[in-house]
């Protein structure tokens, strides 16, 4: 299987999973292969950051709830101050979650990015503004939703600590109060 892929497990959510590919595979494609066939600047453009777009909407409301349990977003407060928000399956429901799902989801999301970050730096050796302009707006969104569910993982595993700390903790009063009482 390669690249520490879950062995002998299959996709509990193959839909999801074949959306969750779909949008960034057809905006890397259609930027990569218009090239060769499409001489009109304003279709690769309109096209692919659809795409791409889509591509975010997807995994942010979609994939990322349904994969790994996680969704964020961000909002602007009375102080006009940007605040991140953040939601997570419990611990139980984490844990039931599918490794290779989870593993295609991260993966993906990643590789999608440095396709980005390679696309960005030929168009730079190119000197090709217009077409840098149309991969900074798809590595733009693409680190968007990398940096939102990462954000989002770890404060995840940060409430996961807290409530192990709080069950621990209460356990080990209740099993004092139970001793004292005894007496």
């Amino acid at each position: 299987m390669g690249l520490g892929q879950p062995v002998g497990e299959n996709y509990a959510n193959p839909n999801t999973c074949f959306f969750h590919v779909l949008f960034k595979a057809a905006a890397l494609a259609f930027y990569v292969l218009s090239a060769l066939f499409i001489d009109n600047f304003v279709i690769i453009f309109v096209v692919t950051v659809l795409l791409a777009a889509l591509d975010f909407w997807v995994v942010k409301n979609v994939s990322g709830r349904i994969l790994v349990g996680l969704r964020w977003w961000n909002e602007i407060n009375d102080l006009d101050e940007s605040v991140w928000k953040f939601e997570c399956l419990d611990q139980e429901s984490l844990a039931r979650l599918n490794k290779k799902d989870s593993w295609l989801f991260w993966w993906t999301l990643y590789l999608t990015a440095i396709a980005w970050i390679l696309l960005t730096i030929f168009s730079l050796i190119r000197l090709q503004a217009d077409y840098l302009l149309v991969v900074g707006i798809c590595l733009t969104l693409s680190i968007a939703n990398i940096v939102g569910f990462t954000k989002c993982q770890k404060d995840a595993k940060k409430q996961i600590q807290q409530f192990a700390t709080w069950t621990i903790a209460s356990r080990f009063s209740s099993t004092l109060q139970s001793a004292f009482s005894v007496v």
